[in-house]
């Protein structure tokens, strides 16, 4: 009997422990290791699709039940391997507790962070272990991937000659690029432009047209570039001649009736816009942070430019209008005797008659017809390959988005719309969202010597305006 009596005792002990198991969630079992669990989930991905100087490694690990016990990151050359990253994770306790479900390692891989790579090819390898239990093993999960390592630039060469640039204005180039480039372009300044195949050119043949920024670049700060997949870069200066300009200064009185004027047509047309504060704060925040706002908005449309010349010959000027104002001028803004602002102008202001007919400098695809803040009604025709021209101030527009005008059609009418002082064009030009000087557009030696004369472009035919 006492012998039995043992046995119901043990009986019921083992009727506790199953039933404190189910009560705390089964934590108990897990932690002896009852309840294996899934293997951790591992996935591997990179930036690039080769290594050279630096390419981003990352690998995510997941196991989200019962949680991971480690994550390790390597390298593997041949024989020698680097161990990039790893994490170990405290196991939970008895009745549960702190999990870690998923996590991830990154990691640079190129010459400039393992200077012993060689060319040919590396593996990258991920390691992910399960949080451990008494009877539950770590069941390794490992995950393999392959990268090739390219440590050569691309091939990189001139083929235009006579490259003359102006600060502020545009040149062009053409070239010869290895077909292992992904990308190839001109680097002026922090400022790229991209290539573009050269039409009825061989293979790997490109060519640019870049815009020289109003400020803070010379010549030395101008290279072709052409880059490959793993991010090899290959850069050659070709500027021959550069012509620095100085910037003119300008001054502009603003007063009560200006500002009563043109700040609540802005506020009123442009949601969103912080109309808090005075006329005038509402003015300098027009004239500084929706300026720069409406610029990047711009450059966003310029990047989508057709690849083909839209455009012919010379662009058009209004007709009988005079030059009020030139582009990279400096403008102080005084208000009641103290200087309250300070702009570049990066246009030409063209004034005629009130109201005076706009033509399109020349052919392109209306990519913007509406308002636009400071602009005013405003007009953005594209004439491929990144070039644009923006006409502000309109009092009228006459064409539509996505609408192909000819050169000398009327896209509206100038007008005082925007921050215009008075009945005015804003003519503005673009190169891939970069403003630059209008009046070398205007010039038809210019359009030979620099543009022309490297590149295919369409001929001439007479526009509206000139016959």
């Amino acid at each position: 009997m006492a012998h039995l009596g043992r046995r119901e005792h043990r009986g019921k002990g083992l009727l506790v422990v199953l039933l404190l198991a189910a009560v705390t969630g089964g934590g108990v079992a897990a932690w002896l290791g009852l309840r294996q669990g899934p293997l951790p989930s591992v996935a591997i991905s990179s930036d690039r699709p080769a290594v050279g100087p630096a390419t981003r490694v990352t690998a995510r690990f997941a196991e989200p039940q019962r949680g991971l016990g480690g994550v390790r990151l390597e390298l593997q050359q041949g024989e020698r391997v680097e161990v990039l990253g790893e994490r170990t994770f405290p196991r939970p306790g008895v009745l549960g507790g702190a999990r870690t479900g998923e996590t991830a390692l990154e990691a640079q891989v190129g010459t400039r962070h393992q200077a012993w790579l060689q060319e040919g090819e590396v593996v990258v390898r991920a390691v992910a272990e399960r949080a451990v239990g008494y009877l539950r093993s770590a069941a390794p999960v490992i995950v393999e991937t392959r990268l090739p390592v390219r440590l050569h630039p691309p091939r990189l060469g001139v083929l235009s000659k006579q490259h003359y640039v102006r600060q502020g204005g545009v040149g062009s180039v053409v070239a010869q690029v290895d077909p292992a480039a992904v990308r190839s372009g001109v680097l002026a300044g922090t400022r790229e432009f991209r290539s573009f195949p050269l039409p009825g050119g061989a293979s790997g043949q490109v060519f640019v047209i870049y815009g020289m920024p109003w400020e803070g670049v010379t010549a030395a700060d101008v290279r072709l570039f052409a880059e490959d997949a793993a991010g090899n870069r290959a850069e050659q200066a070709f500027v021959d001649l550069f012509k620095p300009v100085a910037r003119r200064p300008g001054s502009i009185e603003i007063d009560d009736a200006f500002l009563q004027r043109v700040v609540p047509s802005i506020v009123g047309q442009t949601p969103g816009l912080d109309a808090s504060g005075s006329l005038l704060d509402q003015y300098l925040r027009i004239n500084g942070a929706l300026r720069r706002a409406i610029l990047t908005q711009l450059g966003e449309l310029c990047a989508k430019s057709e690849e083909r010349f839209l455009w012919e010959g010379p662009f058009l000027q209004m007709p009988n209008s005079a030059r009020m104002a030139g582009f990279a001028e400096t403008r102080t803004y005084r208000y009641q005797g103290r200087v309250v602002d300070t702009q570049t102008h990066l246009g030409l202001d063209l004034a005629s008659t009130s109201r005076a007919e706009v033509p399109a400098a020349n052919r392109g695809r209306v990519t913007f017809a509406g308002w636009l803040g400071l602009y005013g009604n405003a007009v953005l025709l594209d004439h491929g390959f990144g070039v644009a021209t923006l006409y502000g101030h309109l009092s009228e527009i006459v064409v539509e988005a996505g609408e192909v005008v000819e050169k000398g059609q009327s896209v509206g009418r100038s007008g005082t719309t925007g921050l215009a002082g008075g009945d005015h064009l804003h003519l503005e030009v673009f190169v891939q969202g970069l403003s630059v000087d209008p009046a070398e557009w205007l010039d038809a030696h210019w359009i030979q010597d620099n543009l022309a004369s490297k590149l295919p472009l369409p001929p001439p035919t007479r526009s509206r305006v000139e016959s």
